[in-house]
């Protein structure tokens, strides 16, 4: 089968660099994939759960809002954040989700839009670790 090349990279640096099968990740239009020799694309990244697989292996990764380009064979993702699922300590991920849940609705009585916004960001980054971690542990 034909391979795409796989780059993801933080601002702290790169975390995946590789020939993969398949890529399909969350575009804020909703989820998209991509296979060996796609037209060239770009788009906006959510928050959310990036999947590829490599030799009939998944492995999952959560990241946070950035870009996406296809071209040449060669799809990059420039995110905020990146973490493999299972390297994600999930009782941590399920305190952060609590947290922001309490936030969100206390910014929504007290209708302070920065803190709403700020805790719905939060609440959105647990719910993909979560996710994540969840997908790479079946």
């Amino acid at each position: 089968m034909a391979q795409i090349h796989l780059e993801v990279v933080t601002p702290t640096g790169p975390v995946v660099s590789d020939d993969v099968d398949i890529v399909t990740a969350p575009g804020v239009s909703g989820e998209f994939g991509v296979l060996a020799n796609h037209a060239p694309f770009l788009s906006t990244i959510k928050t959310g759960t990036l999947t590829f697989k490599t030799d009939k292996q998944s492995k999952y990764l959560m990241v946070s809002g950035g870009f996406s380009e296809v071209s040449n064979n060669k799809i990059t993702f420039l995110v905020e954040s990146a973490e493999y699922g299972h390297d994600i300590d999930v009782d941590r991920a399920i305190q952060a989700k609590e947290r922001a849940e309490k936030r969100l609705a206390q910014a929504m009585a007290a209708s302070e839009t920065m803190n709403r916004t700020r805790a719905e960001a939060a609440l959105q980054r647990a719910i993909a670790r979560i996710s994540a971690s969840e997908r790479a542990r079946e």
